[in-house]
């Protein structure tokens, strides 16, 4: 709607003309509506008043008015939060990217981050931060922080090592942003609690074929009990050649590495013909998630033992 399609008003509009108004406002960010925004349409603090008391309107915070409902959610959330949180706030980690169009993940609390010095407010549900190093706000409108710098203050204030993967990996699937520059982002990154394991994160999610879970896969096998897999066999398929990522010739079982790379654009489609190559040739194809192989490892090489050995003891 635009902005000055009720401005410059002479006289407060009608009661049923000022909740139409606050109603079209509202609809833009999420039910929810600056207090400041209402008086530039005509709607000062009196009618706000009236309206609230009639139970139609309702007040979360010194500056937000909610109209869809008797509190923020969903967008208007997002909303409250940066607007009582103080003028230089803007959405940052999960919250930023769910702003910038991330689905999938629900975060519980609003992260808001606010530069160092500025006055910020302490708002329920929203957790403050103030980096050493201010990241500029992007976008108009809902203020935040761009895609890459909210993936990896997600990631560095996940509950869990599975939750940074997972926050990491949906702006990469959902092409918010693209593998080379996040991993530009994350070398400019000084300090994180979390650097160990992000630093393999990133380069499992962001490397193609290069990625070193492939290479590691072989000493996790012999730690658990399995002969080494031949790596990257060549084998003939319907659509030339195919290169595997690890294969036990003798019994015919096939382990096919994926990195983050294998989840993004068309990839999936390559990778399923390719998987349906070998198992229309009798091969046992198993799918392993590189992440898998940093969060849960144990239980994917329990998939590939027990596979080894259904597979050694059928009859020749």
């Amino acid at each position: 709607m635009d902005g000055q399609l009720h401005a410059g008003v002479t006289e407060p509009p009608r009661p049923a003309h000022r909740r139409s108004i606050a109603a079209e406002l509202a609809a833009e960010c999420g039910g929810v509506v600056h207090r400041e925004t209402l008086a530039q349409h005509g709607i000062d603090r009196f009618a706000v008043r009236n309206e609230v008391a009639a139970a139609r309107w309702f007040l979360a915070g010194r500056h937000t008015v909610v109209i869809g409902g008797r509190e923020p959610s969903g967008t208007g959330r997002l909303w409250h939060a940066v607007w009582e949180t103080g003028a230089e706030a803007r959405l940052d980690g999960a919250a930023a990217l769910i702003a910038a169009g991330m689905t999938g993940f629900q975060p519980e609390f609003i992260d808001v981050t606010v530069p160092a010095g500025a006055r910020a407010q302490r708002v329920d549900g929203v957790v403050l931060h103030r980096p050493r190093i201010a990241v500029p706000a992007q976008g108009a409108g809902l203020a935040r922080v761009g895609v890459e710098w909210a993936t990896i203050h997600a990631a560095q204030w996940a509950v869990s090592d599975r939750q940074a993967a997972l926050l990491v990996c949906l702006p990469l699937q959902q092409r918010l942003t693209s593998p080379p520059r996040l991993l530009l982002t994350w070398k400019g990154v000084g300090r994180s609690a979390r650097r160990p394991f992000l630093d393999l994160v990133m380069r499992d999610v962001c490397s193609g074929a290069e990625s070193l879970g492939e290479l590691d896969f072989a000493r996790m096998c012999r730690r658990a009990g399995l002969p080494p897999p031949t790596r990257q066999a060549v084998r003939r398929g319907s659509r030339g050649r195919v290169f595997l990522d690890a294969s036990w010739d003798d019994v015919g079982l096939v382990a096919e590495i994926d990195g983050g790379h294998h989840f993004l654009a068309l990839n999936p489609i390559d990778d399923a013909l390719r998987q349906n190559d070998r198992v229309v040739s009798g091969d046992y194809v198993l799918r392993i998630p590189v992440l898998g192989l940093r969060l849960r490892p144990e239980l994917f090489l329990d998939q590939v033992r027990a596979a080894y050995r259904s597979l050694s003891a059928r009859p020749g």
